[in-house]
């Protein structure tokens, strides 16, 4: 008896490894709920005063900022490419206002398949200007978007962490534009 996988199935395998790793590795980096980012906790406990070392600094600098509606922002902290074929870029999608807001149903975009799956980010897109492609959120073999799923609101100050995938540009293609329906684009730089 042999088993066979398609290549959406190995996306969707993928994927569900890349988001537990996510939340995981969100879960390990908490700032202790006191409002200050970890870089100047980890700071203040250091007797000296010393400053960060260049590991601590590399995970605060996001690539890009996008400034959505009603105070919504997206932090874009990586987009690194993989040997299989995309790239996943991850950030933050905070809330700077004072009241809690619900997300846009235009961030799913308006492909039907993949609004029928929920609310996600699955509207985002690569523009690779270079090569006059865009490059649209993978979704798996049931047509669920490779991307985060179900916020549906988001509190005051709060910021949560997001993910999107995409098929890879090609290797000599680094800038690309990161765009998402009602935010101001941005252009980001592939690492991988």
């Amino acid at each position: 008896m042999s088993i066979r996988f398609t290549t959406k199935a190995r996306r969707g395998t993928v994927a569900l490894t890349v988001a537990v790793g996510l939340a995981l590795g969100v879960a390990g980096c908490g700032s202790g709920g006191d409002g200050k980012k970890p870089e100047a906790t980890a700071s203040a406990s250091k007797t000296g005063g010393t400053d960060p070392s260049a590991q601590e600094g590399q995970s605060e600098e996001p690539l890009a900022e996008l400034k959505g509606p009603d105070g919504l922002l997206i932090q874009v902290t990586s987009a690194k490419r993989d040997s299989g074929g995309f790239v996943t870029v991850s950030g933050n999608l905070k809330n700077d206002s004072g009241k809690t807001l619900t997300l846009p149903a235009q961030l799913s975009g308006n492909e039907t398949e993949i609004i029928r799956n929920g609310r996600s980010l699955g509207g985002a897109t690569l523009v690779d200007s270079k090569g006059k492609k865009r490059y649209y959120v993978l979704r798996d073999t049931d047509g669920r978007p490779l991307t985060t799923t179900g916020i549906t609101s988001v509190k005051s100050g709060e910021s949560v962490p997001v993910f999107m995938q995409f098929p890879a540009p090609p290797a000599d293609t680094t800038q690309v534009s990161f765009q998402l329906p009602m935010f101001a684009p941005a252009d980001i730089e592939i690492s991988g």
